[in-house]
């Protein structure tokens, strides 16, 4: 197959995004793949990401996809998970304690920290509203992330959250009270879920 097609066929499976580390693990070398962004008129979305001139920009993906630590949660995973009423005001992600997240407030991202074992703790696979495939916490770590001590949610928001959760078909209260102990919200959680279970 051409070099040219099989970059148009990257960037048709990723909605209009080629990014560079696709095109050389596919066998195409940078150089080639910077000439056909140029000569194609691809838009720089950011360090590695270029955008086709027909794409939307997905800005969860290409966060996430510059930020590769990033995961969706609070606000952001609530929207991602069908667990809010209205999308967030501005992305949240939550990345490793010690980590620079300077450039990440500049883009106006609210950055949450937890310790490095916690970081990956209940992570899947959510799809962006534009079809892109995301990491973000699950409905039960994102209950507990909502009523930490640290958590500027609404508390609206965490209402509305939390009653949707109740309602799923899929939810797992055991898991959610395990990571209730871990995080130390235990005692919130369960007045919630009795009151609402009831």
């Amino acid at each position: 197959m051409q070099k040219s097609k099989l970059l148009e066929e990257i960037t048709a499976e990723n909605y209009g995004i080629l990014r560079l580390e696709d095109a050389v693990s596919s066998g195409i070398s940078k150089t080639y793949a910077l000439e056909f962004v140029r000569k194609m008129g691809y838009e720089q979305a950011a360090r590695g990401i270029y955008l086709a001139p027909d794409a939307w920009a997905d800005g969860m993906y290409i966060l996430q996809a510059r930020y590769k630590e990033a995961i969706f949660s609070h606000e952001t995973a609530l929207y991602l998970l069908d667990m809010a009423d209205r999308e967030p005001l501005q992305y949240t992600v939550t990345m490793k304690r010690g980590y620079n997240s300077t450039n990440l407030t500049r883009h106006r991202v609210k950055v949450y920290t937890v310790k490095k074992e916690w970081h990956n703790l209940g992570v899947v696979e959510v799809q962006s509203p534009m079809g892109h495939t995301l990491r973000s916490y699950c409905a039960e770590r994102t209950i507990c992330d909502i009523f930490r001590g640290c958590s500027q949610v609404e508390i609206q928001d965490r209402q509305t959250a939390i009653k949707e959760y109740v309602r799923r078909s899929g939810k797992d209260i055991p898991r959610l009270l395990e990571y209730a102990k871990i995080f130390k919200v235990e005692k919130t959680v369960k007045q919630y879920l009795e009151v609402l279970l009831s």
